[in-house]
């Protein structure tokens, strides 16, 4: 069987929805709009709902409490805003209030969302692993570490036999590849899969969209601005080519990550992120096609060569 059927038939099925602005504080704060997302999900065979304890001010996890779920999952994060919140007392309170938010749904990844380095691993994977003692979730994610930190975290957990972390969710897209080098390798050699944030072609556009990643009255919109004001003129040599297959650039790019990057079946899945439910249906649309045309496959490994230089780094520096 072919990676791409390999892909279609088991990573497809791995979709998770980012909730990065659903929240009383957010852009969705309609319970009964989300409820249309979850539906749009389970027509499609999707498995979970992605959250974290810092978006939209805290309140996402209150948002989707209100939730019929219908089977999907939720995975949910701990950030460390400050310096010592990955500290085991903290890391419990914080990680009880998103129990609280949660109310009846039950946590399937727990992640620590971004390295706390004030706080030894071992001390922070000591006060999560009670929590998994505990019954509080299924399993450990990792979000945002070097490749060199995973490498870390695993022997800890190996050497004090913490449970291991099974996922890694990361940056990974056409216009972001550094995660390729040294990131990829070691998520292998420890079986750890990845969830990747995102799918779609992430550029600047001249009229910003309300709601986009580049919508400057989002709180996250100048990570996205920074990170990929530099890719404008590449992504429209690429988008010329696609042009010419009659295909958007947000269909390559989907296409792309299921069938020619360095995604493998066993991977998590992509993690989807839309301001409509028909653009969410038309991205999980997408990732069902097959292979692209060659010429845009080598329209983009092309584009990743002109942008690679000023590519930012993948992981947490604070």
């Amino acid at each position: 069987m072919t990676r791409a059927k390999l892909a279609l038939q088991e990573v497809i099925q791995l979709f998770i929805e980012g909730a990065g602005q659903v929240g009383y504080s957010g852009r969705f704060s309609d319970p009964n709009e989300v409820q249309k997302w979850v539906d749009v999900m389970v027509q499609h065979g999707q498995l979970a709902i992605d959250t974290s304890r810092i978006y939209s001010e805290g309140t996402s996890e209150q948002l989707i409490a209100q939730l019929d779920l219908k089977g999907v999952r939720v995975d949910t994060k701990i950030f460390p805003v400050t310096p010592g919140d990955h500290a085991p007392s903290k890391l419990k309170e914080l990680f009880k209030l998103s129990l609280e938010a949660l109310g009846s749904h039950k946590i399937r990844v727990f992640y620590l969302h971004a390295p706390d380095r004030s706080v030894p691993f071992e001390d922070t994977l000591e006060g999560v692993n009670e929590l998994y003692q505990q019954g509080h979730f299924e399993e450990l994610g990792l979000s945002n570490y070097m490749s060199f930190e995973v490498a870390e975290i695993v022997g800890i957990c190996k050497r004090r036999g913490f449970v291991l972390p099974s996922v890694y969710q990361g940056i990974y897209n056409v216009l972001d590849r550094t995660n390729e080098a040294e990131l990829f390798p070691c998520l292998r050699k420890f079986n750890i899969r990845g969830g990747f944030l995102t799918g779609k072609l992430l550029a600047p556009e001249p009229q910003v969209e309300t709601g986009s990643h580049f919508d400057p009255n989002w709180a996250l919109s100048v990570f996205y601005t920074t990170r990929y004001s530099h890719t404008v003129s590449a992504v429209k040599e690429l988008k010329d080519v696609a042009d010419k297959h009659g295909l958007k650039l947000a269909e390559v790019a989907y296409r792309w990550l299921e069938h020619h990057s360095a995604m493998i079946p066993t991977d998590r899945g992509i993690i989807l992120g839309a301001s409509r439910v028909e653009q969410l249906e038309s991205a999980i649309l997408n990732c069902e096609k097959g292979p692209l045309p060659e010429e845009v496959v080598a329209a983009c490994a092309e584009t990743w060569l002109k942008i690679k230089g000023n590519a930012k780094p993948s992981w947490q520096l604070t």
